[in-house]
């Protein structure tokens, strides 16, 4: 079964119609135990990759509030040396990032070249929570936006559009870039909440503002719609993975990436020069033959 074809967002894409549970059984177990399975191959090719010099991959993660993208992370990329894989995690900006445009604080954390970087949200919260409350956008300073009337729907196809430049710029430069979207139905999130609130080991966890963003869901369903409509590309594309059973979840994603970056053939060690491997026998003898 091809994950990647199946969960692709494809011309003609409608959230509506994609289910938040997986159209398989598959029991707990055997879900994480081919997890481990993949999440070892990955990390093998990831220091292939590295070795390689010429590849990186970025990970952008995706969902509402609870989705489980912390576990995933934590899980997918447990079997990867920790020199490979990066986590960044975007919160409010800071007053310094926003002397800055709103791509620019991911612009700068982008992977280096043989590694990955996963953004634990990402630059789409430009074009979600901000739609979602409009105000924030304020807090930008944009010339001409003085007020949210001012931010018509012609604004947001332009960030759409420069979003897409974006992705489709570090794609030309050799980064792979991938986009999921954790779809978590609105009942499963309410169950998780309120593990967090029943268990106390899990308190920690929880925010007032899960709850209250929950009054919203409708405008983010709608405007995940949009977003991926318009921004799931050849260069970029986004995978909307069901979501309501963690485990199988975690399983999907990481065969999507086995799966598409199984087709960078080009990626391997590469081949040591004539001059090199003489330097090489060069060295052995002298360690084989210190007194």
């Amino acid at each position: 079964m091809s994950f990647a074809k199946k969960y692709i967002a494809k011309e003609g894409f409608e959230l509506s119609g994609c289910s938040t549970k997986p159209d398989f059984d598959m029991k707990p177990k055997k879900a994480v135990r081919k997890l481990d399975e993949v999440s070892r191959k990955l990390g093998k090719l990831q220091d292939i990759m590295y070795a390689h010099n010429r590849y990186s991959v970025l990970i952008c993660l995706q969902g509402m509030d609870a989705a489980g993208k912390d576990s995933l992370i934590r899980e997918v990329f447990k079997s990867f040396n920790a020199r490979g894989v990066d986590v960044q995690s975007f919160k409010r900006p800071t007053s310094y990032e926003l002397r800055h445009d709103y791509l620019w604080r991911h612009f700068v954390t982008l992977p280096e070249k043989g590694k990955y970087t996963v953004f634990n949200r990402s630059h789409y919260e430009n074009v979600l929570v901000s739609r979602v409350h409009p105000e924030i956008v304020l807090n930008e300073r944009i010339p001409g936006i003085e007020v949210i009337t001012d931010i018509d729907e012609m604004f947001w196809d332009k960030r759409y559009e420069e979003i897409q430049n974006f992705e489709k710029h570090i794609s030309n430069n050799g980064v792979i870039v991938f986009k999921f979207f954790l779809h978590m139905s609105k009942d499963e999130q309410k169950s998780r909440i309120l593990r967090r609130l029943n268990k106390d080991k899990h308190n920690w966890k929880f925010e007032p503002a899960d709850v209250k963003e929950r009054e919203f869901w409708e405008e983010y369903q709608r405007y995940y719609q949009i977003a991926i409509e318009k921004t799931s590309t050849d260069e970029a594309p986004w995978y909307v993975i069901p979501a309501d059973d963690k485990d199988v979840c975690r399983f999907i994603l990481a065969s999507i990436l086995d799966e598409v970056m199984s087709t960078y053939t080009d990626i391997v060690v590469p081949e040591l020069s004539d001059t090199l491997k003489e330097d090489l026998v060069l060295y052995k003898d002298q360690l084989l033959n210190e007194e």
